[in-house]
């Protein structure tokens, strides 16, 4: 553990240019109206995920897709990784055209101990600014957690029930080419969203895993249906439950004074993803 905590404070910096195209990409897969997205146009909150993509060379990906561990992120020596959640703070807006530059530092690594075993928590802080900005336009905290192996027989944590106190609602059912297309636009390897025989039977889930990042999207797509003229100042997000390819995830929210409650749940009301948008 002392070798894992020697990576806090380490960083990297990366830049991107927000191009057009992953734009367009993202609202077809989100079967959104067809739109232009001329240089200028304002990014919708999370799109940013369609940039600084992890560009690994396929002799450095591991068994589960992800990259081998070392390099800027600590090499846990636990072989399941997951997004557990994030927080952000939304300056400024980026846009199509941007230059960016993003800084990404390691900011805590944690053990902790779990019901299924050992755990390790590693937060990242991400900052994307544009050149000769005098503060970022985006921070972002991003949470990860490695687990030990499936055991034999291992339950999922006992569910936690979704609130019933929905102001708006929306149904939709992650199919797999949905899950496919959106870990091509994010360029995510981890074969559990795509490999029906590896995530069942090495990772023991019973379907293909849709991507807590794909569900946070999927939440504020609901805030901007429901409340187009919103500005975001803020938004976190907690994965609480795995949900499933071809099973109905309905996302939820209620807008409470200057902040907008968000929940997902799955067909038998149990949550997915909690999360909260705050307005500026």
């Amino acid at each position: 553990m002392q070798d894992l905590l020697a990576w806090i404070g380490r960083s990297e910096i990366r830049h991107d240019h927000l191009g057009a195209t992953p734009v367009q990409a993202l609202a077809a897969t989100l079967d959104q109206p067809e739109a232009p997205a001329p240089a200028g146009t304002p990014l919708p909150p999370l799109w940013h995920w369609l940039y600084f993509l992890p560009l690994h060379r396929q002799g450095e990906i591991g068994p589960d897709g992800h990259a081998r561990r070392g390099g800027f992120l600590p090499p846990v020596p636990l072989p399941r990784r997951m997004w557990a959640g994030s927080q952000f703070e939304f300056r400024s807006p980026l846009r199509v055209g941007d230059d960016v530059q993003r800084t990404s530092t390691i900011d805590s690594v944690a053990p902790k101990e779990g019901r299924s075993g050992r755990l390790v928590f590693v937060k990242v802080r991400h900052e994307l600014r544009r050149p000769g900005a005098a503060e970022p336009s985006i921070v972002e905290f991003h949470d990860i957690v490695y687990r030990e192996a499936r055991g034999p027989g291992e339950a999922e944590p006992p569910p936690q029930a979704a609130r019933a106190d929905a102001a708006w609602s929306r149904e939709v059912v992650p199919d797999e080419v949905l899950l496919f297309r959106y870990s091509a636009l994010t360029f995510n390897g981890h074969r559990i969203h795509y490999d029906r025989r590896y995530v069942t039977e090495v990772e023991g889930y019973p379907g293909l895993v849709v991507h807590g990042p794909l569900i946070a999207t999927l939440l504020l797509d609901l805030v901007r249906r429901e409340l187009p003229a919103a500005d975001l100042a803020g938004f976190r997000f907690k994965a609480v439950r795995p949900a499933f390819d071809g099973r109905p995830l309905r996302l939820c929210g209620r807008r409470e004074g200057a902040e907008v409650m968000l929940w997902a749940a799955d067909p038998e009301g149990w949550l997915a993803m909690e999360a909260t948008a705050t307005l500026r």
